[in-house]
């Protein structure tokens, strides 16, 4: 696997993407997604200099973490199930995925110190797609507001599978909207400074569209 080659041609994309939509290129953190690959590759990954790592399942997080450690900054990009917050909250540098009361109350009572939470939102609207609709994200960031370990960075969405690039880019403009909305409340527990969007195949249109946090797993580590 050409680890090395994918990630200049990932990096090339990013400098195209940013000359066009007049944006600099250290605005653009690269997320290495490895859930389906194996700690060797992961480290591979981080040979190559990307030390920001995302898992999407506990169980295969805490067995990379066990290898890796802190050697990688962890992401938690998955649906995060409330009994399992406890094994989680405390290795990672931040949460992509909150959606619900219930997880932030986990989140509360077992971080040790204040945790970077992007809150996940469904700006779709897809049946299959975890997340908050876009009208309920704001009452339920105003809902956290005395949460002491909640830090909202940001906010996450995945866009629809379609080759209509109007209805990516409408998905990514939307979230974008929506954070620009929030920041303008001028919340100290939420700044909410960062757009995680744009995977393997839609990357570039995220970053045209504001992403801050971009997720790649098969452009960049393969299946």
């Amino acid at each position: 696997m050409r680890i090395r080659e994918n990630l200049q041609t990932i990096q090339n994309n990013i400098k195209k993407a940013c000359e066009k939509s007049g944006r600099k290129i250290d605005e653009i953190t690269i997320i290495g997604v490895t859930k389906y690959v194996t700690i060797e590759r992961a480290k591979e990954v981080l040979d190559c200099g990307i030390i920001n790592l995302a898992e999407n399942r506990t169980d295969e997080f805490l067995n990379k973490y066990e290898e890796i450690g802190n050697s990688a900054k962890w992401h938690f990009i998955g649906t995060l199930q409330s009994r399992k917050t406890r094994d989680v909250v405390n290795k990672v540098v931040a949460i992509h995925s909150l959606d619900r009361k219930s997880l932030a109350k986990e989140i509360e009572k077992r971080a040790q110190n204040r945790v970077d939470c992007f809150v996940q939102v469904n700006v779709s609207e897809e049946k299959t797609k975890h997340g908050l609709f876009v009208n309920e994200v704001i009452p339920f960031i105003k809902h956290l507001e005395n949460y002491e370990k909640i830090h909202v960075v940001g906010l996450m969405t995945m866009a629809p599978h379609t080759n209509h690039e109007d209805e990516i880019r409408k998905v990514f403009r939307k979230l974008r909207e929506l954070r620009d909305a929030i920041q303008s409340m001028n919340l100290s527990y939420a700044p909410c400074l960062y757009l995680s969007m744009g995977m393997s195949n839609d990357y570039t249109i995220a970053i045209e569209e504001g992403a801050t946090h971009i997720r790649l797993g098969s452009k960049l580590v393969g299946q």
